[in-house]
């Protein structure tokens, strides 16, 4: 089953519980993938729907910010709620370990050596990733190891 097949099944399965929050997130990631696919003129493969789902994860994680720094406990909880909807769209995330080995190996096969080679290491990684971690983890890892 596709992400967008399963999208539509859980919609109805979260409105015949009266589940509002899981509602409006499928909602929302729904017209997301189609004001996408209207842009592009075609279909969405699945890598290109995991990064849209990655985008509203990571907006939802910046809200939670400033949330946080107004003090919103309630926001902040509602923000919670979404992002844990939302991950379980994505494949199962790499831990920290397994990202730092994969980043071991992209760095050995670009012969990478200096921080002036994050650009080519992250190129070959990003692919590698597939939603299982986020560019910003990515990044950090190897800018870790790069200059470290």
């Amino acid at each position: 089953m596709n992400i967008k097949e399963r999208l539509q099944t859980d919609l109805i399965q979260a409105m015949k519980t009266h589940d509002e929050t899981k509602k409006w997130v499928i909602k929302m990631i729904k017209a997301a993938i189609q004001l996408a696919e209207v842009a592009k003129g075609q279909e969405l493969d699945q890598d290109e729907i995991m990064a849209i789902i990655q985008k509203e994860i990571k907006t939802r994680q910046e809200a939670k910010a400033d949330a946080e720094k107004a003090h919103r406990e309630d926001l902040v909880a509602q923000a919670d709620q979404e992002i844990a909807c939302l991950k379980t769209y994505l494949p199962a995330q790499l831990n920290a370990e397994e990202l730092k080995e994969l980043v071991r190996s992209v760095i050995a096969e670009c012969n990478a050596t200096s921080i002036k080679d994050m650009g080519v290491v992250m190129k070959t990684l990003q692919p590698l990733l597939a939603g299982r971690a986020s560019n910003a983890e990515a990044s950090q890892v190897v800018r870790e190891l790069l200059t470290g």
